[in-house]
């Protein structure tokens, strides 16, 4: 068997990294097609991370984007140079995760190569653009992998096989509870921390909102990140999505050099995990406020709708682009006791996974999918 994975981004790739170790140790050749934000400097050039994780001879990388460019090229740029680089090559199975462009410009191109795929994270509910992106990829995709039983309801009730949908979790909570991570010393060594306590920070793009309503909700939040003058705050860039660039702007304007603020453009998955399991909380509009912070018991404050509808969202600190509202949340998630859950697996995703795909059910698959008549 001969299987491959795409990554566009550091968030995917945490979500994809599992499966490729497991696939490794499972002896399967693979191929790593790495596009995106991995190889743009103002990320950190993180395909260097996939190069020491891996070897070269098993890494496929291509431009797509400069930082800022719109959906609209970022989508063409991937089909055209995607195509290029799966040509002459086959693969009995092709990984892609989530709701990113790049990945509906992946499964588009695989959809006409005659290559299963293999969705990971399909059936989740959020937000925005991001919504429509990941279900039209689960149109395309032969077999799913989702993290819990509401998102395969989900792709049932759209007309998916419930027979190629399967409960696995997500990947990223394999990494999660390893005990490999490295400790928060050696994180904030590398990354030049030296606060003892702190909060993370998060203000992604809402792809459906316009420059002027980005502009407006972005200088809320880092003015109201400049009013906690007692927290120390861990800040990471936005996704390269429509209009980050205004954020990054402001970003940069209004929380360089600051005392009690480090701006950092990525980390490597394993080490955010680590500096996520010791943050006092964590604040702004990122899935791992609702995926990742409940496994290590951290608070969570979402603001605004990118994350609309998630599940498992603690709909108590999910507060809207107001100053007031998110301090008054800040003051009151210190006392705030949060549960362990376990709702997107239980740190054996990428086992399960493998093993399904090694199965002969999964070999007689067939590359022409049948949508089940909704009654």
């Amino acid at each position: 068997m001969k299987i491959a994975f795409f990554t566009a981004s550091r968030a995917d790739y945490g979500k994809i990294k599992p499966l490729i170790l497991q696939a490794k140790k499972k002896r399967i050749k693979f191929s790593i097609f790495a596009t995106g934000t991995h190889l743009l400097k103002e990320y950190g050039g993180t395909l260097n991370h996939l190069k020491k994780d891996f070897s070269k001879k098993n890494i496929i990388a291509f431009s797509n984007q400069k930082f800022g460019d719109k959906h609209q090229v970022i989508f063409k740029n991937t089909v055209n140079n995607f195509t290029k680089s799966l040509k002459n090559k086959a693969f009995d199975c092709f990984f892609i995760h989530g709701d990113r462009i790049e990945t509906l410009a992946a499964a588009s191109v695989l959809t006409f190569s005659k290559i299963k795929i293999a969705h990971i994270e399909g059936g989740e509910l959020s937000g925005t653009v991001d919504e429509m992106i990941r279900h039209s990829v689960s149109k395309l995709s032969h077999i799913h992998f989702v993290t819990n039983s509401a998102a395969k309801k989900v792709l049932i009730n759209s007309g998916e096989n419930k027979s190629n949908i399967f409960v696995t979790g997500s990947p990223d909570i394999d990494t999660l509870l390893k005990e490999t991570r490295p400790k928060i010393g050696r994180v904030k060594e590398r990354y030049g921390i030296k606060y003892n306590r702190y909060a993370i920070s998060f203000l992604h793009p809402v792809t459906t909102k316009s420059k002027i309503e980005t502009k407006y909700d972005a200088n809320i939040y880092f003015d109201t990140l400049l009013k906690l003058k007692n927290i120390n705050l861990i800040h990471f860039i936005p996704n390269n999505d429509d209009n980050s660039k205004i954020i990054l702007e402001i970003c940069k304007k209004k929380l360089t050099r600051k005392k009690n603020i480090k701006i950092l453009k990525s980390m490597r998955f394993e080490y955010y995990l680590t500096l996520l399991e010791n943050a006092d909380f964590i604040i702004g509009n990122s899935s791992s406020g609702i995926m990742e912070a409940p496994y290590f018991k951290i608070p969570a404050i979402n603001i605004g709708d990118r994350q609309n509808n998630r599940f498992g969202i603690n709909k108590k600190f999910n507060v809207k682009f107001k100053s007031k509202e998110i301090i008054k949340s800040v003051r009151n998630i210190k006392n705030l006791k949060i549960f362990k859950q376990k709702i997107f697996g239980d740190g054996n995703s990428s086992k399960k996974i493998i093993r399904i795909i090694l199965s002969k059910k999964f070999a007689k698959l067939n590359i022409q999918k049948n949508y089940k008549n909704l009654k």
